[in-house]
């Protein structure tokens, strides 16, 4: 049965952090579990450190609502060693959160709390 959230991205917004930057690390290239906690590590500076548990918990999660799926294993790899891939729901989940926060920094531009990028100083 398919979760009643996939036909509706934004029924599953907004999302947590850590399953952004899950989602994100996996937009690129499919990974593993310690593959996905060093790619966020890196792209976050540091910022976002994701353990293990937290992961595990939110890949079980993931899969179950149909964002994640099993990577084939490639050749040679360790079958012990289980990639993920980004389903095409969790891509559609991916795009409108992206979507969502891009209009969040908008109203923030145009609250003057950030500064407006798009405009060239005379």
């Amino acid at each position: 049965m398919t979760p009643r959230s996939q036909h509706d991205p934004a029924s599953v917004l907004p999302l947590s952090h850590v399953a952004y930057h899950m989602l994100l690390a996996l937009a690129t290239e499919n990974r593993h579990g310690y593959g996905i906690i060093k790619h966020v590590a890196e792209r976050t500076g540091g910022q976002v450190k994701l353990e293990a548990g937290t992961l595990y918990a939110a890949i079980k999660r993931m899969k179950d609502e149909g964002w994640i799926e099993d990577a084939p294993t490639e050749k040679g790899a360790d079958a012990r060693r289980r990639t993920y891939a980004i389903a095409d729901f969790g891509r559609e989940v991916l795009l409108a959160e992206s979507r969502r926060l891009e209009a969040m920094v908008a109203l923030a531009r145009d609250a003057q709390v950030l500064p407006d990028t798009t405009r060239a100083e005379a």
